[in-house]
């Protein structure tokens, strides 16, 4: 036999034997990938295919159309929700941006005394729900709210109505400042002290420091906030639910609020078309914040020594902005909270009757009376404890698979699992129930809490890899290498070894997607039905019955809650949340 024929039979041989089994690694990765891109595409498709249909995609005999986007164009009024929804959001930015950098200047770049603790009562409503901290806001400042009829006893009219544009943009504004002031604290730490001192030894003095080298090195974090607190902005739905709607205001998403969940027949063809509009802007305004933060590499300055900035002087200013920031945290965090609180113990909360005469456990008492609000709170906690779980899980599996392995779809997997920052809370609560009706078998699961936990955790995916991978980048590869050069694969190694070193990126993980969950609401409203109730979607309901009662002490056990996860956290755990 020739040496060519030998080579051809043996190739054939070769050829002949079966193809080895995929190893534990790949089915691990590619089964993670896969799991990710349908649980982020199951809410998305769906929409954009309703959007193309000329009846609810569940009934029989549609037919494709473009008819849904010219009908919405056309539709009374739909020009001015356009514009409310871009006067709101871009009022909404500036009232943030404004509070949150001046926040980061005052608490944490001078000897402004008691910054440090108004630097953590500035952050509490970026813990809270915008739902709770909108009744929070009615109780002292609505019409009938406590310091509005104080007010207007003395001066016979108060000087605010919430119920406009710009009074529901100052509610968003302080809710969404200190995600300014987390950006501008966070830049600020990472750049090069030397600027502002040499600028001092050159005898410039506080405000010109300020203004001429602090400012322009902060406006990299500014710019890459506020395009996330206009997209914020028009995700929105509490304030201008609470606010707007009364006064007839309407934005993007009570349009779709109305139109969906509050209609006795939904026009779904409207509805996923307006939220496909939604879903396009929101995905255009993440591109831009992904351009601006490409961008902030280029302005941050890091010095070559790891020295601490000194803290601006105020010298005679110190006392005077102390009084001013004492003012404000009080106006919009301690009073709007603690009137919430106080409201759940009264029956009635006016200055015109002594609080002393009107405390009651009443509204608590009736909590209990009606099955569905502890039913509500039962569901927020399995939904936000097994939520947590899975979702942690999820993000810890994605984050080491995109950061610590050689998966070849790693930079797509990373780039499908951040994509939920584009996909507002309303419009995925839609795609999710468009999709849980559309897919055969899952309709069984649509009315109960599983399809919350499903949709919370493709919601927050980003959120919980924010909290994981900073860690993981800051872990060396070392670690792998040796378990690797020692036989394990990647799972061992990923289990075994760099699993346990992110524990504790694992539990802060875990804790902000608790909380997230637990005070989450926009994606259940079009998703929850009797028996799988939640805290915010028990809240609406009982906001639109006139149940402030109720309201107010189902919104101070969401805030008690939320107060014993952030302080565990903070206390016991030492982990750090957002800020």
């Amino acid at each position: 036999m020739s040496l060519d024929a030998s080579s051809a039979l043996g190739s054939s041989a070769a050829d002949a034997l079966p193809k080895p089994l995929p190893g534990r690694d790949t089915v691990i990765q590619y089964g993670m990938a896969l799991l990710t891109i349908v649980l982020i595409a199951a809410p998305l498709l769906p929409v954009l295919y309703q959007s193309f249909l000329d009846r609810a995609l569940y009934d029989s005999g549609q037919q494709l159309t473009l008819g849904n986007f010219g009908r919405l164009l056309r539709t009374d009024g739909f020009a001015l929700v356009i514009w409310n929804t871009f006067v709101f959001a871009t009022l909404t930015t500036v009232i943030s941006q404004t509070l949150g950098t001046l926040a980061a200047v005052l608490f944490g770049r001078t000897d402004m005394p008691f910054a440090r603790l108004f630097g953590e009562l500035f952050l509490w409503p970026i813990y809270l729900s915008a739902l709770v901290l909108s009744f929070g806001w009615y109780t002292i400042y609505g019409p009938a709210g406590y310091l509005t009829l104080l007010v207007q006893s003395i001066f016979d009219g108060a000087p605010w109505n919430l119920y406009s544009l710009p009074g529901m943009a100052m509610i968003a504004g302080v809710s969404q400042a200190p995600v300014a002031y987390i950006y501008c604290m966070s830049s600020a730490s990472i750049t090069d002290p030397t600027l502002e001192e040499a600028a001092r030894v050159t005898g410039a003095g506080t405000l010109r420091t300020l203004w001429r080298i602090t400012l322009p090195l902060l406006m990299p974090a500014i710019a890459y906030s506020a395009v996330l607190n206009f997209t914020v902005g028009l995700e929105l739905l509490a304030i201008p639910l609470v606010f707007g709607d009364p006064a007839g205001i309407t934005v993007l998403t009570t349009f779709l609020y109305n139109n969906g969940v509050a209609s006795a027949r939904p026009d779904h063809g409207l509805v996923a078309t307006a939220a496909v509009l939604m879903l396009a802007v929101v995905c255009v305004l993440v591109w831009l914040q992904g351009r601006l933060l490409g961008n902030t590499r280029r302005f941050v300055t890091l010095g070559g020594k790891a020295t601490r900035p000194r803290p601006f002087r105020l010298n005679n200013l110190r006392w005077p902005l102390c009084i001013v920031s004492a003012i404000y945290i009080t106006a919009t965090v301690v009073m709007p909270i603690g009137a919430l609180l106080l409201r759940a113990f009264t029956s009635l909360l006016s200055p015109m009757v002594p609080i002393s005469e009107v405390l009651t456990l009443g509204n608590f008492a009736n909590i209990l009376e009606y099955p569905v609000y502890p039913r509500s709170i039962w569901n927020s906690l399995i939904v936000s404890s097994v939520g947590g779980v899975v979702a942690t899980a999820m993000v810890a599996l994605i984050a080491i698979i995109v950061l610590r392995s050689d998966f070849r779809w790693r930079g797509a997997l990373h780039y499908v699992a951040l994509f939920p920052r584009a996909v507002p809370g309303v419009v995925a609560g839609i795609g999710f129930f468009y999709a849980f009706a559309l897919v055969p078998g899952l309709g069984g699961l649509r009315n109960t809490i599983w399809i919350l936990v499903a949709a919370f955790t493709m919601h927050f995916i980003p959120v919980g890899l924010g909290a994981v991978a900073p860690m993981l980048l800051q872990m060396s590869p070392d670690f792998d290498r040796a378990a690797r050069t020692q036989g394990a694969d990647w799972w061992t190694t990923s289990r075994r070894i760099v699993l346990p070193l992110l524990r504790p990126a694992l539990v802060a993980c875990f804790i902000i997607l608790f909380i997230t969950f637990f005070k989450e609401y926009t994606t259940a409203i079009f998703l929850f039905a009797p028996g799988s109730e939640v805290i915010g979607t028990t809240l609406l309901q009982a906001w639109t019955q006139g149940e402030v009662g109720l309201v107010s002490a189902l919104a101070t056990i969401q805030i008690l809650v939320i107060g014993v996860c952030v302080t565990a956290a903070r206390t016991f755990l030492g982990v750090k949340l957002y800020g």
